[in-house]
């Protein structure tokens, strides 16, 4: 079984510059990396021109993989286009390779009907726009029930009927794909997985959220290593990106020691 290639949102250590956060990268021998929009005192949100992170990263030589991520991507009006906007002239400017897509998580938009409707309308609006500077558009399905788009095959199919393989492909994030109980995996049409386990043994799937998510370890509930050899073993080659979204993580002293064991026990199942 051929190895995964690892990388590192930003998520996984929130509280360093993102100067440290790439030079953690390095140390960890990972040269891809994730930024975010939505870290309060951290470039993007600080205000860091976007040519500033360009020369940090050739800098510190890490590859910025994506932009994570335009929020309600699936409501498509003047303030979101306004949002894309500047996120895709972000993401060319600082040397991103894609963004991220997340849709509208607030249980509003899920009749399958608007459902389905809004998930076009928005890929068809994005796709020019990100096509004009050659970015790929990660689409997230998100596996809570309340979710406008919680299956990767709707996604799919949504990208499939827009003839729309070259802008958009799929995040596969191994915490949402156990939630949603999707069985199929899409590893030609998967352009980045998204890794972070849960150990709490007492929580049920219908209650896990966000700050469950730690970094994966022998305890893990969700398969990472089982989602993460089926990826694998059906051709996909990209990269598995560390993002534990648990405050325990967040406030680790030594977060590149625990990410270092975390990618040897994951490496080691493999």
């Amino acid at each position: 079984m051929s190895s995964i290639r690892f990388a590192l949102n930003h998520m996984c250590a929130p509280s360093l510059k993102l100067e440290a956060f790439f030079a953690a990268a390095k140390g960890l021998g990972i040269d891809n990396v994730e930024i975010r929009n939505d870290l309060a005192g951290n470039a993007i949100l600080d205000g860091t021109p976007a040519t500033a992170v360009k020369e940090l990263a050739a800098r510190e030589g890490v590859t910025i993989i994506s932009i994570n991520a335009l929020q309600r991507f699936n409501e498509w009006n003047d303030e979101r286009a306004r949002e894309a906007a500047e996120l895709i002239d972000y993401a060319r400017d600082c040397g991103a390779r894609a963004l991220v897509l997340v849709p509208v998580n607030d249980g509003s938009g899920g009749d399958p009907e608007v459902r389905r409707a809004n998930l076009r309308k928005s890929l068809s609006a994005l796709k020019p726009m990100l096509e004009a500077v050659g970015i790929i558009g990660l689409v997230e399905p998100l596996g809570f029930e309340i979710c406008s788009l919680r299956l990767k095959s709707e996604a799919a199919a949504a990208i499939e009927e827009l003839g729309a393989k070259s802008t958009f492909c799929l995040v596969h994030d191994t915490f949402h794909h156990h939630l949603a109980g999707e069985a199929a995996i899409f590893p030609e049409l998967t352009g980045l997985v998204h890794i972070s386990g849960v150990s709490d043994p007492n929580v049920s799937v219908a209650d896990m959220r966000d700050p469950h998510r730690v970094l994966v370890d022998a305890e893990d509930r969700l398969d990472n290593v089982g989602q993460l050899r089926a990826l694998i073993a059906a051709g996909y080659v990209g990269p598995a990106s560390f993002e534990p979204f648990a405050p325990t993580v967040h406030a680790l002293k030594e977060p590149v020691a625990a990410l270092k064991e975390s990618m040897a026990y994951i490496t080691g199942q493999l």
